[in-house]
């Protein structure tokens, strides 16, 4: 009798050490959301959550939250390195009156959103912005689709080191695609992207911040790119402007637009310069007879 005493504390304590911590078993490195999931589920293959918001807490920072069908799986606030990909299914965020994705994650943290659709809607139950992009290193959007915001496609604001990389998105009904106002250095590198009936298409606005603009079509735009504060450059090249009412705009003094091989057509003026704004071209930009080269600039024009 006093040996089994003796010997039942031993055990407990066994039995203690070996229970798996809820953390480290309640999170997948890849989980999947469906048009039929409940996010009472683990979010596995055979057992989907519902929303990307039930699946992120089930999914380890790095890992992967997969679209098993089509389906509107609602706005998310992201706040680790994660991958959301719909792959070849309509994954959906509805987001009328509300953001559709903040991006609030760790100062190293590496966000990709790839195949998604963030969409508003026409009228006064709008989105307010379709991505928020505040914290983290690295946001990169691979085939999404933003529109219907009354605020912006894209909101850049960030007080520490941020790069945005975007490639084949599409951007319509926000009053700017892209507004990069972050207080620290900004990067946003846009490759391949539509920007339709937005105000303003790419808007540099932060005194450290640069843009990168390659092989995109502008549409029906204000200002279809704009550089609106001392030290903000926009580099852009290969890209097409229509019915813009400017196309590229250095709209004050140490703002900087670095322009080659871009064509305009229709619209006002392929180009504006403020006073002390500077316009760099390698004079191989094109402007159609419909289109104005634009008043002469009152600040600076070189040709490379």
């Amino acid at each position: 009798m006093r040996k089994t005493r003796l010997l039942l504390p031993f055990f407990g304590l066994l039995a203690f050490i070996s229970l798996p911590t809820t953390s480290a078993h309640a999170q997948a490195t890849r989980t999947w959301v469906s048009g039929v999931g409940d996010d009472a589920n683990p979010c596995s293959r055979t057992a989907p959550c519902k929303t990307f918001a039930g699946a992120i807490s089930k999914t380890a920072a790095g890992g992967e939250i997969d679209c098993l069908d089509p389906g509107g799986f609602g706005a998310v606030t992201i706040t680790k390195s994660m991958t959301i990909d719909c792959g070849t299914n309509a994954g959906g965020i509805l987001n009328a009156g509300s953001n559709g994705v903040v991006v609030n994650a760790g100062v190293n943290d590496k966000v990709v959103l790839r195949n998604l659709v963030i969409q508003g809607t026409i009228g006064t139950t709008q989105g307010l912005n379709g991505i928020r992009f505040l914290a983290g290193l690295e946001l990169h959007l691979d085939r999404v689709v933003i529109q219907g915001q009354s605020g912006f496609c894209i909101d850049f604001n960030k007080t520490a080191l941020g790069i945005l990389y975007v490639k084949d998105a599409y951007f319509t009904e926000c009053s700017i695609g892209i507004n990069i106002t972050s207080t620290a250095t900004a990067v946003a590198e846009i490759q391949r992207s539509t920007f339709a009936g937005v105000g303003n298409g790419v808007s540099v606005a932060g005194s450290a911040s640069a843009a990168s603009v390659t092989k995109s079509a502008f549409e029906n735009g204000t200002n279809c790119m704009i550089a609106s504060t001392s030290g903000a450059s926009i580099s852009a090249s290969d890209n097409m402007f229509v019915n813009c009412a400017t196309g590229m705009n250095a709209s004050v003094s140490g703002a900087v637009i670095n322009a080659t091989g871009n064509s305009f057509f229709n619209g006002g003026s392929a180009f504006s310069v403020a006073g002390g704004g500077v316009f760099l071209t390698g004079g191989d930009n094109k402007v159609a007879p419909t289109a104005s080269a634009g008043a002469a600039p009152t600040g600076n024009m070189t040709t490379k």
